[in-house]
């Protein structure tokens, strides 16, 4: 595999409406190592989180249509988010389409919004086009659009052959 390199703009994620956002990113792997990356539960593990000394405790994918997934991001204080949802496309290693669903605190299930991503090959690089759609609010899409960047540049340092998990 490839290590990433930031070889695109990498400005903050474009708000689409009230209730979207729209990040692209590029990096210097083929689609079918970044789509392994973004759907492998072992490479997920090395980089699902925002924070950069965060980690990633579970990782469960399911990976077809009707299939579930679950990822759990921790902060160095133990603080824990946990999200799933159902994947409605699987497309490797062109296109994901997912629901997105926050696990609450209080035990009951959150906002079911939907997630896009696009794995597009330019030469020996891939862009990776991620929407986020049905948003509750503009307070949760502005999260959403932090988060997401986020855990794209952990993404960029630690999803490829060459980090040490």
């Amino acid at each position: 595999m490839s290590n990433a390199t930031d070889t695109a703009d990498t400005a903050d994620a474009v708000m689409t409406s009230e209730t979207s956002l729209r990040l692209e990113r590029n990096f210097d792997a083929s689609p079918e190592e970044v789509f392994d990356a973004w759907t492998n539960p072992e490479v997920l593990k090395r980089w699902w989180a925002v924070h950069p000394d965060g980690s990633t405790p579970v990782a469960e994918v399911d990976l077809r249509v009707g299939g579930r997934y679950r990822l759990s991001m921790e902060n160095p204080e133990g603080e824990r988010h946990t999200v799933g949802g159902e994947y409605r496309e699987v497309e490797p290693p062109s296109r994901l389409v997912y629901t997105w669903q926050w696990e609450l605190d209080s035990g009951e299930p959150g906002h079911i919004s939907s997630v896009t991503v696009e794995f597009r090959k330019r030469g020996e690089q891939t862009d990776v086009v991620l929407e986020h759609t049905g948003l509750p609010d503009v307070e949760s899409r502005d999260r959403h659009a932090q988060g997401w960047s986020a855990c794209m540049e952990i993404f960029r340092s630690r999803g490829f052959a060459g980090h040490a998990a």
